[in-house]
């Protein structure tokens, strides 16, 4: 039988008493790896309450201190950099290329938060009045959660988990049930750090265990990654409880092709956006928009890399794109590029019904290029989350940017030009978090936030670098005097 993975709760591996477990299953093979456990609100409690003891000392713990088991998780990360990239694609799917470039950026933000002793400094000034001093201190938040999704799950908790535990707060983890196991390797990790029990928690679970986090009053901030119809949905519940939130949720990503772009450069950048990690990915590019007379030579060029692209799976040699997370994955995907053709588009490439040797199981597409799609469209409105690219056209950069900002989401959106006024036109008048200029994943590194707009983000404060050190400390303000 394949093994019930634990909860790790103060500072020990401890089995679930619940009831109800979900496979864990390999989306390339079909292979259960696991069963996770749907853990109880009563865990979920005793987790708050060992982390709500283990906040009184950590709180008071020097930061100096404090960063000194994140220096050993980096470098046991490092240590286990292919070990985890193994069991990452193993789990969720993507190749093996892109798991290591995924713990590494999850490194990296390991990296910044041990950065915390500059990054939590206050400000102060002198003599305000006379005889009177007046600082900002930051202070811990207290208890605080993430909910983490299946298409990152070793980068993603990495967003909040440092930073967090740095800034002197206690922090526990729901990852994804759908792919539990890189951060049970992970926690694997944390425990050999020295991290005080309690500090840093791992509870499995799904949506009771979601609702459990969103509604204890001991927790008092929540992190999530998802939908933007359930990072809404976490973000009124936990706001409504009094809880500081935020919510990274859904995108459509345009790219704007100009018509001087060096197409050379630009489509395998292009086609890696969009069918890279199958898809699966908050920046990637599902929406291409050719401007002027380029429509032709970009149509053709796409078509070609997406034809070619190899899929299989992401563990073998030569595999440029994996299956995705499930079979109800795949079955929705087909049915939007059914819908798509009902609503007029042209299929140029169908990657329906795909057929990978040696692994008839998997959850597998290939990817998949729609054309002559209608502005206000299904497809060309919803997040597919997956290899689907859909082709629009314009006749001007202003136009573009206008189909562009008719969006709901405003996660990323990119543009491909080799001029410098396009350039800044884009950047300026965009209504995304985050920009790409001649970049086909516009991601942000660890000393950035991760940035979103309109229904991408719910929330005030983004992941990673300085809004994470806000997003989890408290400003306090003290004046002063003294005869």
């Amino acid at each position: 039988m394949p093994e019930q993975l634990p909860n790790f709760i103060a500072g020990q591996w401890q089995h679930s008493t619940a009831a109800d477990t979900l496979a864990v299953d390999d989306p390339a093979t079909a292979e259960t790896l696991a069963e996770v456990p749907l853990s109880s609100t009563t865990e979920v409690d005793t987790a708050v309450q060992r982390a709500t003891e283990a906040l009184v000392d950590w709180r008071r713990t020097p930061v100096t201190e404090r960063v000194q088991p994140l220096y050993r998780l980096k470098q046991l990360l490092a240590e286990e950099h292919e070990e985890l990239a193994r069991i990452l694609t193993t789990e969720c799917g993507k190749t093996l290329a892109e798991s290591r470039g995924e713990i590494q950026r999850g490194i990296e933000n390991v990296e910044v938060a041990c950065g915390m002793p500059s990054l939590i400094q206050g400000y102060n000034n002198e003599d305000i009045a006379r005889g009177i001093d007046e600082m900002m201190i930051r202070q811990p938040v207290g208890v605080v959660a993430a909910i983490t999704p299946f298409n990152f799950p070793g980068m993603i908790p990495l967003w909040f988990l440092p930073y967090a535990i740095a800034c002197g707060n206690t922090f526990i983890l729901k990852p994804s049930e759908k792919v539990p196991l890189t951060m049970q390797r992970l926690f694997e990790l944390i425990a050999k750090t020295g991290l005080p029990p309690g500090v840093a928690q791992l509870v499995h679970g799904a949506k009771a265990t979601v609702e459990a986090i969103l509604d204890h009053p001991g927790i008092r901030a929540v992190s999530f990654v998802g939908s933007s119809t359930v990072a809404a949905a976490v973000y009124r519940r936990a706001a409504a409880n009094g809880k500081r939130v935020q919510c990274q949720g859904g995108a459509k990503n345009p790219i704007v092709v100009l018509p001087d772009a060096d197409l050379e450069q630009a489509i395998p950048m292009i086609a890696e956006s969009a069918f890279g990690c199958a898809g699966q990915r908050c920046l990637a590019a599902s929406l291409a928009i050719t401007v002027g007379d380029n429509r032709e030579a970009f149509t053709e060029a796409i078509v070609d890399a997406a034809s070619s692209r190899r899929v299989g799976h992401g563990l073998d040699d030569g595999t440029e794109m994996g299956p995705v997370i499930t079979g109800e994955s795949k079955a929705r995907i087909e049915g939007l590029i059914d819908q798509g053709l009902r609503d007029g588009g042209r299929l140029l490439v169908d990657g329906r019904d795909a057929r990978i040797a040696s692994y008839e199981q998997g959850n597998f597409l290939r990817p998949t290029v729609l054309d002559n799609l209608a502005a206000d469209s299904t497809v060309a409105t919803t997040e597919v989350f997956g290899p689907v690219l859909s082709v629009s056209h314009a006749a001007t950069i202003d136009e573009a940017i206008a189909i562009v900002n008719r969006r709901a989401f405003g996660n990323m959106a990119c543009l491909f030009t080799g001029s410098g006024a396009a350039a800044r036109q884009f950047r300026y008048e965009v209504e995304a978090g985050n920009i790409g200029i001649n970049i086909g994943v516009a991601a942000p590194m660890a000393f950035f936030p991760f940035s979103g707009w309109k229904q991408s983000f719910f929330g005030d404060l983004h992941g990673q670098g300085r809004d994470a050190v806000q997003f989890y400390t408290e400003e306090k303000v003290v004046v002063e005097r003294w005869g």
